[in-house]
């Protein structure tokens, strides 16, 4: 069972695990204060969605499944938040992952990514994609015509300087 640590309805956290239906516009929100001190202050806001799509590996695809265990995923989260702070200094960076069965077409990560300029968004969206995907403690079973697998996850060491390395040179190419 997947604790639900910071339901929407609980206000938002910029790294959260959740069972409900993810929020983008109020995740891009998040990153970017429209009034008070910080107003003005991002000239670019980038989101990415991750969403269920219907083919993998030539097989159709009906729902897919993820499972965490919700602090250690956000503990992860946040190390992301953290290494994109250092690697990209006027980057605010907010994420969040769903947990449970979602249909297709249902968003399963949102990050939104706030700066000045719109070349440090992109690259940090990128970055914090790449490294979910490798270190993230997330685990996706894939509900399909005929059948179930689970998806090898992340599999990474969150130590690993090379697989950091390698989202960098991602995020920035």
């Amino acid at each position: 069972m997947v604790q639900d640590l910071t339901p929407y309805n609980r206000g938002m956290a910029f790294a959260a695990i959740s069972e409900h239906p993810l929020d983008p516009a109020a995740l891009a929100g998040l990153v970017s204060p429209s009034a008070g001190p910080g107003a003005g202050a991002a000239g670019a806001i980038v989101t990415f969605l991750g969403v269920v799509r219907g083919e993998n590996q030539g097989r159709a695809v009906r729902a897919l499944e993820y499972e965490a265990y919700g602090p250690l995923a956000v503990k992860a989260l946040d190390r992301i938040r953290s290494e994109a702070a250092s690697a990209w200094p006027g980057v605010t960076l907010a994420i969040h992952h769903r947990v449970g069965t979602l249909a297709l077409g249902e968003v399963s990560v949102a990050i939104a990514a706030a700066s000045a300029h719109r070349a440090e968004a992109f690259a940090a969206s990128r970055y914090a994609i790449e490294r979910i995907k490798q270190i993230a403690p997330i685990w996706k079973r894939e509900h399909f015509e005929g059948g179930e697998v689970w998806i090898e996850g992340a599999t990474a060491n969150p130590d690993d300087e090379t697989a950091r390395e390698e989202a960098l040179r991602r995020a920035c190419r």
